[in-house]
């Protein structure tokens, strides 16, 4: 017989093992190639692995609130839960009508009263805190960490400089720029990054790390401190004071912050971060998981939430000819908008600024040149929809108002403009409009804002966001800024977390050599063709014409089928692609696919891979570069061709050129 001594001890010392067994946890995904490990020791580590890569290295991640606790810091758990879910969810309004949401669920549950979750997917890995406190808190610091083993080549859009030189004032940006490429220790220590970015990670792989389900909590930047292979997450301070200011008094600045980043709610979620991961970059201009991570909707009823096309004034200048009044910010003007869009079947006509009387931040005070109620009884009657044009504060000091007003006169809704921030404040007045919008039956096309982060699934009427360096970039920017190659990596990484307002569409195209910024009457970079395509590749659910109705009436085939390209898609199939060089992409609607495809500045020869169309015989109206391309961007030829029986098409691209088909079932 033991002695009780020595049992007792033998007890211990198992009982140590099995608590130093439980600090390491792991979640895979459910094809088991995807694992995130989880270390509880003197603080909360995470590290991510794609088969035998490490593609995220030990990495701390914590919230330090401003009464000294910190939430990860000498983690006590008090227990873990797993799960697995295999669903589907339905999207209404998306860029596939259903979408497989398939992962491996971690919980660890700690005696503070918060937790820590991990998703691991067949495409990536997120986590986020959650809290059950009894009561409210602020939180001062959020430790995000993404540490790498190797100091791999980062793609990152940097806030622009323009004469920002402080980490605070780069919090005011309109989060447009093109991309960087550069090793991660060489990242500049003194420039904010937005998101999303992508990392290039061992064999190949990329990492697109970005956020999701951001509500009532500030976005993240990630920086380079140290020189070191790492990424840390930066978060605007929650806003004290601001003042009216900038574009036309049209905009909030910060001038006084508190010491803290967020006020919570004693039981809250707090942001996905997440992080994409793909063996071939064509994956990445795939992927669902910030629309799967994000908060279901809100709105019960959807079925008057409609996208579609927008004819537009403000990139053209109002720039119309052959017409006897006098063009500009008028009700003939718009008249004229909408019987082009009436004749194109295009759902909608936007009032870009203009129509609200300048420098009062009120959209109550219209200019005496535009009779609304008159513009919206001439589109309804044309079946045009109007949407106007609102600066950030002229709409957040009267939203409300504003709202119920226009959507009683017939308004079908707001592009709303000049957020250019992502503190707690900003994010929370989109919510706000989102839930107002919504009341009220009104789109909301969110302009001078942050990236999607799925708000547009808990809100399916926000339809669009900007947050891309779109068209309209065209109209200043210098030669040496190349929207060409910006056009081939965008989707694969911006493009991820949703939904673009890009704004193409242009019937002036220019070669490299003869691109130059036109204010009045600007003109795109790359082939004419290009500009068709991208109504295919890039994902928009309400979708600009950025030119001129006359441009477009002179270029009738272009303007036919652009106006036929469907706005929301029941499949999606990423063909090919590699960031910064190419990108082709099928979309199919009803019985219909179509496939668009961009190339950079070299002229390029592709095989596409049309298997998932099936057995039968189909025909494609196909939109190619001319064979004068190269020197005339707008030259192209338009035919109708057989697709192969093999289902290899085989295609060619012109320098900043593209590729656009329709295909059909005989």
């Amino acid at each position: 017989m033991k002695h009780p001594f020595f049992l007792f001890v033998l007890l211990m010392t198992f009982g140590q093992f099995a608590a130093l067994a439980q600090q390491n946890f792991t979640v895979q995904s459910p094809d088991g190639k995807i694992k995130a490990t989880v270390d509880l020791k003197d603080k909360i580590t995470y590290a991510v692995f794609h088969e035998d890569d490490q593609v995220i290295a030990p990495s701390p991640i914590s919230l330090q609130l401003t009464n000294g606790e910190t939430l990860g810091a000498k983690p006590r758990l008090k227990n873990s839960k797993r799960s697995a879910v295999n669903k589907t969810i339905q999207t209404p309004i998306y860029k596939r009508s259903e979408i497989k949401d398939h992962y491996n669920e971690l919980v660890l549950n700690f005696k503070d009263d918060y937790s820590v979750i991990f998703r691991a997917y067949n495409d990536g890995v997120a986590y986020r805190f959650t809290t059950s406190k009894r009561k409210d808190f602020n939180v001062q610091h959020e430790e995000a960490n993404f540490n790498f083993n190797k100091d791999y080549t980062a793609i990152v859009p940097y806030v622009k400089q323009e004469r920002k030189t402080s980490i605070e004032e780069q919090f005011n940006n309109s989060f447009e720029n093109t991309y960087t490429h550069a090793p991660l220790s060489q990242l500049n220590p003194e420039r904010l990054a937005f998101l999303p970015l992508a990392v290039e990670v061992a064999n190949g792989k990329k990492v697109v790390i970005t956020e999701a389900d951001l509500e009532s909590y500030p976005g993240m930047y990630l920086i380079n401190r140290n020189g070191q292979p790492s990424l840390s997450g930066v978060f605007a301070a929650y806003p004290k004071r601001v003042e009216q200011g900038g574009h036309n008094q049209l905009q909030l600045f910060v001038k006084e912050r508190e010491n803290y980043i967020a006020k919570a709610k004693g039981t809250q979620e707090f942001p996905w971060r997440v992080m994409v991961i793909a063996e071939e970059d064509k994956e990445l201009a795939d992927s669902d998981m910030v629309y799967k991570l994000a908060d279901p909707s809100r709105v019960k009823d959807v079925s008057w939430i409609k996208p579609g096309k927008v004819a537009w004034d403000w990139w053209n200048d109002w720039n119309i000819s052959g017409v006897d009044f006098r063009a500009g910010i008028n009700n003939d003007t718009y008249k004229h908008y909408i019987d082009f869009a009436a004749e194109n079947n295009i759902e909608y006509v936007i009032l870009d600024e203009g129509w609200a009387v300048n420098l009062q931040a009120d959209l109550m005070q219209v200019v005496p040149e535009i009779d609304l109620k008159e513009l919206i009884a001439y589109g309804k009657q044309k079946n045009v929809g109007i949407i106007l044009w609102a600066g950030f504060h002229a709409f957040d000091r009267d939203m409300e108002n504003v709202s119920r007003h226009y959507a009683d006169m017939g308004v079908k809704g707001f592009k709303v403009d000049f957020m250019d921030r992502d503190d707690q404040k900003a994010v929370d007045f989109y919510y706000r409009a989102a839930e107002v919008g919504a009341k009220n039956k009104l789109l909301i096309d969110f302009h001078g804002a942050y990236k999607p982060t799925g708000l547009q699934r808990t809100y399916p009427n926000v339809i669009n966001f900007e947050g891309v360096h779109g068209l309209e970039q065209m109209k200043w920017s210098s030669p040496d800024v190349d929207q060409v190659t910006y056009d081939v990596t965008m989707p694969f990484i911006r493009m991820l977390a949703g939904p673009i307002d890009y704004t193409q569409g242009a019937m002036r195209n220019a070669t490299r050599s003869n691109y130059r910024p036109v204010n009045s009457e600007p003109m795109s970079q790359g082939t004419r063709t290009r500009q068709l395509a991208e109504y295919v590749v890039f994902e928009s659910p309400i979708n600009m014409l950025a030119d001129s109705p006359t441009n477009y009436r002179k270029e009738q085939e272009s303007t036919d089928f652009i106006a036929a390209v469907p706005e929301t898609w029941d499949n999606t199939v990423a063909l090919d692609g590699k960031i910064g060089e190419h990108i082709a992409v099928a979309r199919r609607k009803g019985n219909e696919w179509y496939v668009g495809a961009l190339t950079n500045w070299d002229p390029r020869e592709m095989e596409l891979d049309l298997s998932f169309l099936g057995e039968g015989n189909y025909k494609a109206e196909v939109f190619r570069d001319g064979i004068n391309a190269d020197r005339k961007a707008s030259d192209y030829k338009h035919e109708v061709i057989d697709v192969p029986q093999d289902r290899k098409l085989k295609i060619t691209m012109a320098p900043g050129g593209g590729y656009v088909a329709r295909i059909y079932k005989q």
